[in-house]
Order: structure tokens, then C-alpha cells, then sequence
């Protein structure tokens, strides 16, 4: 049986799913999706319906291909349902964004719910371990926003190039090209820049702001010389 979380935000298709098998009484789970808003709910879900005498729990993380800051919720789910078990509980074969967001939480990459070795960490101070983690929150979540940013803006910026392409012959790369050149010369943000020429090629579409009409005809002028 699988589970689905809520989706992110509006616009966004992907959800998590939860899969697996059992394996005499270790329980194979196989997460595919995002691991956003909702996915511990989930995973809280999934855990509670394993066979009563499950001695282990081991998940799959390779099909998770986004993983925001509710994804630390997620492990901690799982985590806490091991110690009240008392079961070991792993999370192995995270890769792409997933563990690029598991570096910056300073995790183990390869199972963050893994156990440092006895003598292996030092012991320091709570409130210096507190800063650490709060300064690798902060930073964990700039990175997050300036990913949902993109995936926000891709849409219309994707649809900017198409238009120049069929309007004047451009490529892919020289559409791309120009758009950033419009950008530059017109201080302004490259979504901004896409927008207003997606808006003018509407039905009944407006035409851009001055200096964005200026800097994309001086963009497309040096293209063309």
C-alpha cells in the first residue's frame, strides 16, 4: 500500500509515494517523489501499518529527487519510530539535491540517521552545536528558496525562448543568450524581462516596458550583426 503527501504549492505535480515490501520481518520501503510539506505525516502513516514484529526498517532513497527542510522532519520520524521500536532504522542512496541538502545539514550522506562512532565526535558545548545548527538551517533554507525560485520561473522563461525562436530563427542557447543580454542592459530580472515578452505575444498582449523593449532589441541587434 501507498501514501501521498499534499502537494507543495500550487502548480507542482510531484508527491511522495511510498512503496515497499517485506523481507521476513525487515520492512523494504522505497519513498519516489519530494520529500516537502506533509511527507513525515506520510511516513508516520507507512510506519504504522508494518507487521507488528518488524525487527528492521530500511528505506531506499533514490527515488526521492527534492527534499526541502521538512525532509529533516522526515528522518526524525523515522528515527523516533526506532528508538520506541527499538529497531535499527536506515535511510540509504540519497543522491542529487536530496544530498546536497543533507551535506548542508551536516549529515551523513551515505544514512544520516547513522550513529557516530564512540570517540569519534567531539563533545562540545550545547549552545555552540545550537548555533551550529541554526547557522546551517539558515543556509539550508536560502538554498531551498533560491531552488523553488527557480522551478517557479523556469515555466515562463522557457516560454520567452520559445517565442524568440520562432520569431526570429534563433537556438535554444542564442534565445537564452538574449534574454540575459535584456536582462543586463535593462537592470532588470531576467523573469521580468521573459514576462513581458510572453505578455506581448498574447492575443491581446501589452507591449514591454520601454527599457525592456530597448535592451531586447539592442540584445537581438547584436545577435544578428
Amino acid at each position: 500500500m501507498t501514501s501521498a503527501a499534499p502537494l507543495p504549492f500550487p502548480g507542482r505535480t510531484n508527491t511522495l509515494v511510498i512503496g515497499g515490501r517485506m523481507d521476513g520481518d525487515r520492512a523494504l520501503l522505497t519513498p519516489r517523489g519530494e520529500l516537502v510539506h506533509g511527507c513525515a505525516d506520510v511516513l508516520t502513516e507507512k510506519l504504522a501499518r508494518l507487521p507488528a514484529d518488524t525487527a528492521r526498517v530500511e528505506l531506499d532513497m533514490s527515488g526521492v529527487h527534492f527534499m526541502d527542510t521538512a525532509g529533516l522532519e522526515f528522518l526524525e520520524v523515522l528515527r523516533d519510530h526506532g528508538r520506541r521500536r527499538s529497531i535499527p532504522v536506515k535511510a540509504t542512496r540519497w543522491n542529487g539535491q536530496p544530498r546536497r541538502i543533507l551535506e548542508l545539514a551536516g549529515l551523513d550522506t551515505t544514512d544520516p540517521l547513522r550513529s557516530p562512532a564512540p570517540g569519534k565526535a567531539p563533545v562540545r558545548a550545547a549552545s555552540v552545536v545550537a548555533l551550529e545548527r541554526a547557522e546551517r538551517l539558515r543556509v539550508l533554507q536560502a538554498e531551498v528558496e533560491q531552488l523553488r525560485q527557480a522551478i517557479a520561473s523556469r515555466p515562463v522563461i522557457d516560454q520567452a525562448r520559445g517565442i524568440l525562436m520562432a520569431m526570429y530563427g534563433c537556438t535554444s542557447d542564442e534565445a537564452w543568450d538574449i534574454l540575459r543580454e535584456a536582462s543586463q542592459l535593462s537592470n532588470t530580472k531576467l523573469r521580468t524581462v521573459a514576462a513581458s515578452l510572453t505578455a506581448c505575444a498574447a492575443a491581446e498582449g501589452t507591449p514591454p516596458p520601454p527599457e525592456v523593449r530597448t535592451a531586447l532589441a539592442r540584445a537581438l541587434a547584436r545577435r544578428r550583426s
